[in-house]
């Protein structure tokens, strides 16, 4: 099968006429950019990971006011295995940046609720992150037509959602900005694999599409993707500096020109690596006076209390970015999307 015709076959299945999906990025999907990412042809998204059932329902139906029926997906984690929170050098060390610690933060939302939300929303499809979306979570899925998309950064993980029942493989390279999905915690900085060289081991030996993830910013990586056998690509980072994300300005500033050698990968923020912006807070974590970061989900607790008190150093918000970062541009979002499918549209034979 062509390029051309593995993405219109994606296309047809998922209701799209472009195939871009979205990145399903926690904290910078409000439902207007999936709007106009599904107003260019494309799969609207939005990480849910830190959402309620009540927060996740609205979200679908404030996306469904804006774009009526269009494909979308919702993403949620999947949960870490229980791991001993951090000392109090991780206080302290955010103490010397600055900070003052505000109120203990409210327990997170339960894992089997969310999905239970998200299958009750209908989304085109339930995608996650960090491992294997549970057997009854993946019946109940399918049994309501919603396909499930896993993330995958190396080929036993993929072959291990094939066999699990993901109906696509998102296959996620190194470069991406914001969290690695390695299934086991530990394993991210060892399985640092880029996507031009992951893409094609998975498309080789998967029976499942497979969707190119990680600094696809432009219409040449969208034909190279597609080239290498991915069905459709994943944008993210790309889309952080339109008008519709509304990001947090001094996060937008610093994805502005920002080299691929220059972003950093970090557990600063939440206790699971990611990639992000070389800010000051980020830069200080690596420091050889710093303690190591709690474990998830005890670092990213500590993040939102000292957030919620006197942030000092602490970054307002995640200053996640991915490799393809200064190629973004503050151009509407359905522009973006349309422009890079005319990109690769011109280059694919």
């Amino acid at each position: 099968m062509s390029a051309r015709e593995r993405a219109r076959s994606f296309c047809t299945r998922f209701g799209m006429t472009v195939p871009v999906l979205e990145a399903p990025m926690a904290g910078a999907c409000p439902p207007g950019l999936a709007a106009a990412v599904a107003a260019a042809g494309g799969m609207g998204a939005a990480g849910v990971v830190n959402d309620a059932p009540a927060a996740i329902a609205d979200w679908a139906r404030r996306y469904r006011e804006a774009a009526g029926d269009a494909p979308f997906q919702l993403n949620v984690w999947i949960p870490d295995p229980p791991a001993e929170p951090g000392t109090d050098a991780q206080s302290a060390f955010l103490d010397r940046l600055g900070g003052a610690a505000g109120p203990v933060p409210g327990p997170a939302p339960d894992f089997d609720e969310q999905v239970r939300a998200v299958i009750d929303a209908r989304p085109t499809a339930i995608s996650t992150i960090m491992g294997l979306l549970p057997a009854g979570h993946v019946e109940a899925a399918h049994a309501a037509g919603i396909a499930w998309f896993a993330t995958a950064t190396t080929l036993d993980e993929a072959l291990a959602a094939e066999r699990a029942g993901a109906d696509v493989v998102v296959a996620q390279g190194m470069e991406a900005g914001g969290h690695r999905g390695s299934t086991r915690p530990g394993d991210a900085e060892g399985t640092a694999v880029g996507l031009f060289a992951l893409l094609p081991w998975l498309a080789g030996a998967l029976s499942v599409p497979v969707v190119a993830a990680g600094a696809v910013a432009d219409g040449r990586s969208v034909a190279a993707a597609l080239t290498l056998g991915a069905s459709a690509v994943q944008v993210g980072t790309a889309l952080l500096r339109t008008p519709e994300a509304g990001i947090d300005a001094g996060w937008a500033a610093g994805l502005d020109g920002l080299a691929p050698e220059d972003t950093v990968t970090t557990r600063a923020y939440t206790g699971r690596l990611a990639r992000a912006v070389p800010t000051g807070y980020v830069r200080a974590w690596a420091g050889t006076d710093a303690p190591a970061p709690a474990p998830y989900p005890h670092q990213r607790r500590l993040v939102a209390r000292y957030r919620a008190g006197e942030p000092g150093l602490l970054d307002r918000v995640n200053h996640w970015a991915g490799q393809a970062a200064a190629r973004a541009t503050t151009r509407p979002a359905a522009e973006v999307v349309a422009g890079m499918w005319r990109e690769a549209d011109a280059l694919l034979p």
